[in-house]
């Protein structure tokens, strides 16, 4: 064939599709299509995650840190803070008395000088009645023409002439601080640096072990009594097996609140547990075991309600199991518990791996059952995050609480996924 009539690939235009624009063109323009219809599908779930959960924790972990509001009221307070030497002893010169005078008849209008008392009280107690009697007086004082203030502030309350109140305010003047987190571990922050809390006060590194310890043994709990159950459910015939589900389902269908009553009930020394006890003879009527407001009322509880949490994961792993692994196992001469544990078992740890970190990071998180059946000793570190956000409303200290326990799990999850690997766990 002659070059004249070979097409001239080299000349030859675009290939064009079917309207007549170039198909590359045409192609990227679908492409861009199908990108934006599926960014339409998922960007409800995007907006709601963004909202419901990632500027959650982005402001849990703000308010962590965050101190402006010493800065924001006592501005001309702060400013003379920083000039005075704590380190000597001596009190703060006049200026900055007429500063925190000029400062606290601004606050004082704008009713914020309780809320300074109450973030103070966090760090010192009484300095929250200091700054609410002292606002009736100072109120009265005009900042140009009743000065010196510093007599007058020392009569007005002679808390003002303690080196330790402006030592105080001082040290906790910071816009970012990490005074909630020492606090969340049983430390203060002071003037000399982190020292740690009073004997009497230190109560929440023991409430962070108390929990990671009763979650280990709620979660082996869980283990040694789903394991069982989940193993019928995935053997026994479709019928019983239904039966059997729909009782794991039960629970779900009451309320939380409702099903930790009815254990506080039925723990009671005079409840169900203890009178068939005594009934069967296994313990005496002067006897009654005390099941209740201690650690094992929650490890029970929390046992029963996160049960489910457990058995379902196991059960979707282990109906994949086919029966004929064991049975070739046994065809080769091994006996019913070690076909079960050389076969079966390998097979169904990553059913035990999701439930366990499904019941583990629940259960670290629980506030409900432990503040009903759990009394002082019960108690998880979430109630006392709940008493600082609902009581104390120190939420700077509620927010490094949450955070630190956050750490907590994502550093247990790293460590599970070096030790066994998150991706051999499996939910079916």
């Amino acid at each position: 064939m002659s070059d004249a009539t070979q097409p001239d690939t080299a000349k030859a235009g675009p290939v064009l599709a079917a309207d007549g624009t170039p198909l590359k063109r045409s192609l990227a323009r679908s492409l861009r299509v199908q990108k934006m219809r599926a960014m339409a599908l998922i960007a409800p779930l995007l907006i709601f995650v963004l909202v419901s959960f990632i500027i959650p924790i982005g402001s849990m972990l703000f308010r962590s840190v965050e101190n402006g509001m010493v800065e924001q009221t006592l501005p001309l307070t702060v400013v003379e803070l920083q000039a005075w030497d704590a380190s000597t002893g001596e009190l703060p010169d006049e200026p900055l008395y007429a500063a925190f005078v000029a400062d606290m008849v601004i606050a004082i209008d704008a009713k914020r000088h309780t809320r300074l008392g109450t973030r103070m009280n966090y760090e010192k107690t009484g300095m929250s009645s200091l700054f609410r009697k002292s606002g009736r007086q100072i109120k009265k004082l005009d900042p140009a023409t009743d000065g010196p203030f510093k007599d007058q502030l020392i009569e007005i309350d002679k808390k003002w002439g303690e080196h330790e109140t402006w030592s105080v305010i001082k040290t906790h003047s910071v816009a970012i601080t990490n005074g909630y987190f020492l606090n969340a571990i049983d430390m203060q922050r002071t003037p000399d640096g982190a020292q740690a809390q009073p004997e009497d006060k230190r109560i929440l590194i023991t409430l962070f072990k108390r929990t990671l310890i009763m979650s280990m043994i709620i979660t082996c709990s869980c283990i040694a009594l789903a394991y069982p159950a989940a193993w019928l459910l995935a053997n026994l015939p479709a019928r019983s097996a239904n039966m059997l589900m729909i009782l794991v389902l039960l629970p779900f269908w009451t309320s939380l609140l409702v099903r930790t009553s009815a254990w506080k009930v039925m723990l009671q020394q005079q409840g169900v547990i203890n009178d068939v006890l005594v009934w069967l003879g296994m313990v005496s009527d002067a006897s009654r075991l005390v099941l209740i407001n201690n650690q094992t009322g929650t490890i029970i509880a929390m046992t029963h309600i996160l049960l489910p949490f457990m058995i379902l994961p196991m059960y979707s792993v282990m109906r994949t199991i086919q029966p004929t692994y064991l049975r070739a196992a046994k065809s080769m001469g091994a006996t019913n518990w070690t076909a079960f544990w050389r076969v079966y078992f390998p097979l169904s740890v990553p059913g035990i791996g999701a439930g366990s970190i499904l019941v583990f990071i629940l259960s670290i998180g629980y506030y409900i059952t432990p503040e009903i059946v759990g009394g002082t000793k019960g108690v998880f570190i979430s109630n006392r995050i709940a008493y600082h956000i609902s009581s104390s409303l120190n939420w700077g200290l509620a927010a490094a609480l949450g955070t630190i326990l956050l750490a907590v799990v994502l550093i247990l999850y790293w460590a599970y996924d070096k030790i066994v690997g998150i991706d051999n766990v499996k939910l079916g």
